[in-house]
Parts: C-alpha cells; sequence; structure tokens
C-alpha cells in the first residue's frame, strides 16, 4: 500500500468516528421518537426525585467503569498519557457504541480519532479496541453466570430448547471464562494477527477485566433499578438476574442499543403482575439517562474538542506567518 493510499485510509477511518457518533444520535432518536413529549415527561417526573437523582449518580459511575476500559488498555500496550485524555476517549467512545451498536467498530473510529492525535500508532490503537472487547466479552462470561444463577427458572421459558439453549449458553461461559483465565496464567507467547503483536494479559490483569466489565453492568443495573422500584416491587437480586440476561442478549443481538431486545426480554422474564405502560414508562427513563444525556454530553464535549483543536491550527498558522 503506498503512502498517499495510507494516508487516504487513515483519513477515512478518522473521519468515519465522527459519522458513527451522528450514526449513534439519529438511532437514540429514532428509538426515542415514538413516544410524545408528554409521555418522556411523564415518565420522568413520575418517579421520586430521590430515585431520579441516585440513578443519575450511577450512570455517572457506570460512564466511569466505561472509561477505566481505556485506562486498562493503556497499562496493556504499556503507554502512559493524561488522566483527562483516556477518561475524554473512554466517555465518547462508549456513549456513541451504547447507541450506535457495533462497539468494535463505532467506538473504535472514535478512539482512533482522538488516540492519533495524541500520537498513538494504529497498531497500539487496535491492540487497547481489541483489548477492551476481551474485557467486555469475559465480563459478559462471568455475568451470564451470575445472571443465570439469580434469574428465575420460568424466565428461560416453558419448553425444553428453550431451557438446553440457556444452559448450553452457561456452559459455554463458564468455558470460555475458565479457559480465558488458564492461558492468562500458562500462556506466555505472542500471538500475531496481521502483524499486529497481541501478548496475552497476566492473571491479575484478567481479573482487573472481569471487574471492570462487570462494575460498568452493575451501574447500569441499578440506573434501571432505581426508576422501576417505585412502581414495580422487586428485589434487587431477582432484578439483576433479569437485567443481566436482557442486557446481554440485547449486546449480542447487535441491535443498536438492543432497542427492543433488551425491552422485549426483561418485561417477558420480569416476574409478577405489572402494568405494561408503567414498565415502558421506567424503561424510557432509563434510556433517557444512561443513553441520551452522555450522549449530549459527549457530542457537547467533542465538538468543543474540534473547535479548540482547529482554533490552536489557525493560531498556528497565523503565527507562522508572521
Amino acid at each position: 500500500m503506498s503512502f498517499q493510499t495510507k494516508k487516504v485510509v487513515k483519513k477515512i477511518i478518522s473521519w468515519a468516528g465522527l459519522f458513527f457518533f451522528g450514526l449513534a444520535a439519529y438511532m437514540l432518536y429514532h428509538q426515542l421518537s415514538k413516544y410524545s413529549l408528554s409521555d418522556i415527561k411523564e415518565a420522568l417526573f413520575s418517579i421520586p426525585h430521590h430515585n431520579l437523582m441516585l440513578a443519575m449518580l450511577a450512570a455517572l459511575g457506570g460512564y466511569v467503569a466505561l472509561s477505566s476500559y481505556d485506562f486498562l488498555a493503556l497499562c496493556y500496550i504499556k503507554r502512559k498519557i493524561a488522566t483527562w485524555k483516556w477518561v475524554f476517549a473512554g466517555f465518547i467512545g462508549f456513549s456513541v457504541s451504547n447507541n450506535a451498536g457495533h462497539a468494535i467498530v463505532s467506538g473504535g473510529t472514535i478512539r482512533y480519532r482522538l488516540y492519533t492525535r495524541w500520537r498513538f500508532r494504529g497498531t497500539e490503537i487496535v491492540r487497547m479496541v481489541t483489548f477492551s472487547g476481551f474485557t467486555y466479552l469475559v465480563a459478559c462470561f462471568f455475568l451470564i453466570i451470575v445472571g443465570y444463577l439469580l434469574t428465575p427458572s420460568h424466565a428461560f421459558g416453558a419448553g425444553s430448547v428453550s431451557k438446553m439453549t440457556t444452559q448450553v449458553v452457561t456452559a459455554v461461559s463458564l468455558i470460555g471464562l475458565i479457559g480465558y483465565f488458564a492461558l492468562s496464567l500458562f500462556y506466555k507467547k505472542p500471538l500475531f494477527i496481521k502483524d499486529v503483536e497481541f501478548d496475552m494479559p497476566s492473571w491479575k490483569m484478567a481479573v482487573a477485566q472481569v471487574f471492570l466489565g462487570s462494575a460498568d453492568i452493575i451501574m447500569d443495573s441499578i440506573v434501571l433499578y432505581l426508576v422501576l422500584v417505585p412502581f414495580v416491587p422487586l428485589d434487587f437480586t431477582t432484578f439483576m438476574g433479569v437485567f443481566i440476561i436482557a442486557k446481554v442478549l440485547g449486546v449480542f443481538s447487535q441491535v443498536p442499543g438492543g432497542l427492543g431486545v433488551f425491552e422485549g426480554l426483561f418485561m417477558y422474564i420480569i416476574p409478577g403482575e405489572h402494568n405494561d405502560l408503567t414498565l415502558f414508562g421506567a424503561l424510557i427513563a432509563y434510556r433517557i439517562l444512561y443513553y441520551l444525556v452522555p450522549l449530549l454530553i459527549s457530542g457537547i464535549a467533542l465538538l468543543s474538542y474540534e473547535w479548540y483543536l482547529a482554533w490552536r491550527r489557525r493560531r498556528m498558522l497565523n503565527n507562522i506567518r508572521k
């Protein structure tokens, strides 16, 4: 590949980050557009203020955990940057991928745009994004096992096929988690994929991956629990099992934000009688707090940063001309 071609490819990947940000905004708009403003206001204002404030704090905690994926990935590739940079990249990357889906592509292009400006090589960014993907995967393995143990038996369906499918998924998760830790303990040779070198993380880093990935999903679940529990009496243990199964399957469906998959599964497996409108109201509030608000904040932050870089570039050019 010639130098000019490489330059064009890098430009395309870099600008793709902004494309996926726009796609995330559109997908979130599409998700919420079927509700009227009065429906959204009612969903939010019907929640006790105390629960709403705690849910906002939980959402903040969830995105702190998500941003820490980038910190752990930086440790993996043995690079250090200012704290605000990895928090900034992690927050924007995940606020986009949570809404646009296909996290490795959508969040990866955002990271490519930012980290290349901070003098990271393309191979380093690929290693970071891949490592973060495995962080989420092993956390999902762990949480699927936990979810299977916590979820009420009726959630797995009345038929033997659905129960067997759930058991197979849980067994695969258990094998995957054990296998990952075994490799982290005993496999020390580097792995090369298209000239990019990947080292197996140490077992301590593998534990950190499970911890951070789990912390993100747990904080995510607390957001929904706080807006739901005033209307649907539900103990947190049962709720966690229901949430984990619905969330993980929603993510693996690759539907942006798990739209429809998450809601449908959640409404099906939640125990007891409930008002569907009430439950949907809580789910609307959850999507606003965990999806819309972070995307709006990251949009303002990204546009401000892009404006600042353009302003600094113009200033440098003016100084050179003088």
